[in-house]
């Protein structure tokens, strides 16, 4: 799903999806970690095409019945459609989890699961290497850091997904940062983690995911907090190269939230 779908879903706009599927690969019950959090599967029914209606495609985010239909001709014409109901269910708890520093029973877990994961490598052990190299440079791409590693990216990439799993890292829209958790395990291991003595952060409220685009557009143009946006108009930053409808909509949600706006033209 596109982000702007995500993010209708998540505002109760959208609550179908219709696809050509050879047979269901969902199932009603199914929550998926989206960039906006967990979206659940209400329903599967395979339906024919002459049934969908102009209020399907507006439940779905079509702007008209037609171009539902000619979306769904477009690829693999021959399979049949499924309707899928969704629904938004809520904030990814890995999130809650990053930011959860673990008792040390919790840390001892923590240690046996990244031991088992280090002995299992076919390729010898990654686990500390990983979070160590993200603390170091956080921010960086994914293909950067896995040439450091000695690695290809998908299988880095992969490695670096266990670690989120267990609250230990955070996906930024470029790259990654160790979370408090992730911290805190390699700080009970006596590591010497370049991260730690890093300056702190500039005070403000960080920038919503945007997109990697948008974000490297904004950072280039010295906006890396919330706040720093108000000092642009919505023109300005729409003007911005990579910084689409999506990014804009993010970013004037999240500045409503906080009771920011763009400066007036």
């Amino acid at each position: 799903m596109r982000p702007a779908e995500l993010t209708a879903i998540r505002a109760g706009e959208i609550d179908l999806a219709f696809r050509r599927w050879e047979r269901p690969r969902v199932r009603a019950g199914t929550r998926m970690r989206t960039a906006v959090g967990l979206v659940e599967v209400t329903s599967v029914d395979r339906v024919p095409v002459r049934s969908l209606t102009a209020a399907d495609a507006r439940r779905a985010g079509a702007p008209s019945l037609v171009a539902l239909r000619q979306g769904l001709d477009r690829v693999h014409p021959e399979r049949p459609v499924y309707r899928i109901g969704l629904r938004y269910a809520g904030a990814d708890p890995r999130h809650e989890l990053r930011e959860a520093v673990p008792d040390p029973d919790e840390i001892g877990a923590i240690r046996q699961w990244l031991d088992r994961l280090d002995r299992a490598s076919p390729t010898g052990p990654w686990t500390r290497a990983t979070l160590l190299l993200i603390d170091e440079l956080p921010a960086t791409r994914a293909p950067d850091l896995a040439h450091r590693m000695g690695r290809d990216t998908p299988s880095f990439k992969q490695n670096v997904r266990k670690l989120k799993e267990r609250g230990l890292t955070e996906s930024l829209d470029i790259g990654y940062r160790l979370s408090a958790r992730g911290a805190a395990v390699l700080d009970h291991e006596g590591h010497l983690r370049p991260g730690r003595d890093r300056p702190e952060p500039e005070p403000g409220t960080p920038l919503p995911r945007l997109g990697a685009s948008a974000t490297r557009a904004l950072t280039a143009h010295g906006v890396t907090r919330l706040e720093q946006v108000t000092g642009l108009s919505a023109a300005e930053v729409q003007a911005l190269p990579g910084v689409g409808p999506y990014a804009l909509a993010r970013l004037r949600e999240a500045m409503d939230a906080a009771g920011l706006a763009f400066r007036a033209d």
